[in-house]
C-alpha cells in the first residue's frame, strides 16, 4: 500500500456517537475474542513500564489490562467513545484522554515506552503512514503491540479454492473488502515495521476458532482454552484472522524531554500547560480544546 502523498489526508472512520462498545462486544456475542485477546495482550505486553499510548482506545475495553503501566494514554478520533471510557475507567493521573487523528498524533517524539494498537490498523486506508506516525512516539526500545486483520486467513483462502471469491489473500497488497475496512497479509505488515526501525520479536496468532457455529455449539471457555493453546503458533505461519504482533522501536528517535508531552498537530511545536479550556501553540496560534477531561486535537478551536 503506498503511502499518500505530502498534504493528503487519509479518510478517517469515525465512531462519533456511536453504540459499538454495547452492540458489538457487551452484546455482540464476542466473549470468545475478547478473552482470547486478553491472553495475547498478556503473552505479549510488558509487565511494567512508565507511559503506554494506547491507539483507538474506543470505549477503554483493553484499558484495565495494562496494568504495569504508570501512566496510560488512550487516543481516539471519536470523543463519545473517550467519554465512555472515562466514565468506564473514571478521572486519575494514570489515564489522559485525547480526541486525535493517528495521521497528527499530537504527541512529542519518543515519548512513549509503549504503545497498543489493537483493532484498529484495520481501518487505516494509510496504514504505512499511520504506523509512521505512531514510530514517531515511540523512544528507543519501546514496546509496540499491533494487531491487524490478515487477509491470508483459512477462510479467505478456501473461498478463493472455491470460486466464490475474487481477490487473492496470497497476495501482498491490502484489500479493502467493504469502506475503510481492510484487511493485510502477515509479510506486507512485518515489512512495513521493519522500515520503521520496528524489530518484530514475536507473534501470535489469534481467534483460530472464530466460527458462527463453533461460538454457539462449544463452550467458551474451552475455545478459549484450545486457542490459548495455538496462538504460539503465530511464530511459524499465521493463518487466523486476527494476527498479534511484539516489536522493539531501534534508536532513530530519541527520547522526550523531561516534563514534554503535548505537540502542536498544524507546526510541530511543543504546547504549553493547558488552562481550564485549551491549549494553544505559542508558534502558530493554534488553540487546542479541553472540555470534560478529554483534550481535543481533532480540529483547532
Amino acid at each position: 500500500m503506498p503511502s499518500n502523498q505530502a498534504g493528503q489526508q487519509p479518510p478517517v472512520c469515525d465512531y462519533e456517537g456511536s453504540d459499538y462498545q454495547q452492540r458489538f462486544w457487551d452484546q455482540g456475542e464476542r466473549e470468545y475474542e475478547d478473552r482470547t485477546e486478553a491472553i495475547a495482550i498478556k503473552r505479549l505486553l510488558l509487565t511494567s513500564g512508565q507511559r503506554l499510548l494506547e491507539v483507538g482506545a474506543g470505549a477503554g475495553r483493553n484499558s484495565p489490562r495494562y496494568q504495569g503501566y504508570e501512566q496510560i494514554v488512550l487516543m481516539d478520533y471519536s470523543t463519545t467513545q473517550l467519554e465512555q471510557a472515562r466514565e468506564r475507567l473514571g478521572d486519575s493521573e494514570r489515564y489522559i484522554y485525547v480526541a486525535a487523528d493517528v495521521y497528527r498524533l499530537p504527541f512529542v517524539d519518543g515519548l512513549f515506552d509503549g504503545a497498543t494498537m489493537i483493532r484498529v490498523l484495520h481501518h487505516m486506508a494509510d496504514a504505512p503512514a499511520a504506523l509512521a506516525s505512531i514510530r514517531q512516539t515511540l523512544a528507543p526500545e519501546a514496546t509496540f503491540l499491533l494487531e491487524y486483520a490478515n487477509k491470508r486467513n483459512v477462510k479467505a483462502i478456501l473461498r478463493r479454492l472455491l470460486g466464490r471469491q475474487d481477490w487473492n489473500p496470497f497476495s501482498r497488497e491490502p484489500i479493502e473488502f467493504i469502506e475503510l475496512n481492510f484487511n493485510f497479509h502477515p509479510a506486507a505488515v512485518r515489512g512495513w515495521l521493519r522500515e520503521l526501525g520496528l524489530r518484530v520479536q514475536r507473534q501470535l496468532t489469534v481467534s483460530h476458532f472464530r466460527v458462527g457455529l463453533l461460538k454457539r455449539t462449544v463452550p467458551t471457555g474451552l475455545l478459549v482454552a484450545l486457542d490459548s493453546v495455538f496462538q504460539p503458533t503465530g511464530n511459524l505461519w499465521q493463518y487466523t484472522p486476527s494476527v498479534f504482533v511484539k516489536s522493539q522501536a531501534d534508536e532513530r528517535v530519541a527520547a522526550a524531554a523531561p516534563g514534554a508531552f503535548f505537540k502542536c498537530p498544524e507546526c510541530g511545536s511543543p504546547l504549553p500547560e493547558k488552562n481550564k479550556t485549551h491549549i494553544e501553540c505559542g508558534s502558530c496560534g493554534s488553540r487546542w480544546g479541553y472540555q470534560n477531561g478529554i483534550y481535543n486535537f481533532k480540529e483547532a478551536l
